[in-house]
């Protein structure tokens, strides 16, 4: 099933919230932030996150699709989700 790409990005910033930051608020994570670096996702958070995103959108994250710049922000999760719908 293909889903569109605010309907992405809600869900992956939802999961953030609840699984990462949990005190705050949706809008304190935007589209664009860089998760590593804000301290929302860390390297043990960076392989759940990818788990869930395998299961969540029913794809699979190869060993060649574990560049960080992949990973590395809303934006880029849901390009990398919205790339490999379909396979």
């Amino acid at each position: 099933m293909i889903i569109n790409e605010q309907t992405i990005a809600d869900e992956i910033r939802t999961y953030l919230i609840t699984e990462f930051h949990p005190e705050g608020r949706a809008e304190e994570i935007t589209m664009g932030m860089d998760l590593m670096n804000s301290g929302i996702v860390d390297s043990l958070g960076l392989l759940k996150l990818i788990a869930w995103i395998e299961n969540q959108f029913s794809i699979t994250v190869g060993d060649a699709d574990l560049d960080p710049e992949n990973f590395s922000s809303i934006q880029a999760i849901t390009e990398f989700v919205t790339s490999r719908q379909g396979d």
